[in-house]
């Protein structure tokens, strides 16, 4: 009797070259899976959406290694080569793979970052208008733009909305 034994096999990758290996992974029949999160990033002096690799330098791939060759893993463009142990290569348990897969949102195909880009209490330190430079303490969210922050201004503590944008974490 022959029967299959499909497995999640984890792929390393060249420096930001997930979608690239993805790519021809799947060119050479590879059932692939890119795990992705859409997250935040400051750029160009705003906080925009991006979407970027769950597990930087890792993708996924599910195949029979008793029936098909993975030999061809580490010379694919974007691709390092096969997660081992040893010389073994490391089987990623199925119930781990099927946990991603159901903690991703199916109509985008990718996890949300919902965590808020500051919390309460926070060091924060302005980046632009006329407070530029000052350090203060992040206190909540003011509306879709704004945010509140506490700043030390003339020996007392006080309360200032500023633009989103114009905040980022204190070093």
């Amino acid at each position: 009797m022959n029967h299959t034994i499909d497995c999640w096999y984890g792929v390393w990758c060249k420096p930001r070259q997930e979608l690239v290996a993805e790519e021809n992974l799947r060119r050479q029949g590879f059932h692939v899976y890119l795990p992705r999160i859409l997250t935040r990033q400051r750029r160009r002096g705003k906080w925009v959406a991006v979407v970027e690799a769950l597990f930087p330098r890792y993708i996924f791939i599910r195949v029979d290694a008793q029936t098909r060759s993975i030999s061809s893993v580490r010379s694919t463009r974007g691709a390092i080569g096969l997660v081992s142990f040893g010389r073994e290569p490391a089987i990623v348990p199925d119930e781990v793979m099927n946990m991603l897969l159901q903690r991703e949102d199916s109509e985008l195909g990718l996890r949300k970052d919902d965590r808020p880009l500051f919390c309460n209490g926070d060091l924060v330190k302005l980046v632009d208008g006329p407070l530029a430079g000052a350090e203060g303490v992040f206190d909540h969210e003011d509306g879709e733009k704004r945010v509140l922050v506490l700043l030390e201004l003339l020996g007392k503590t006080n309360r200032i909305s500023v633009n989103r944008d114009s905040v980022v974490r204190a070093a």
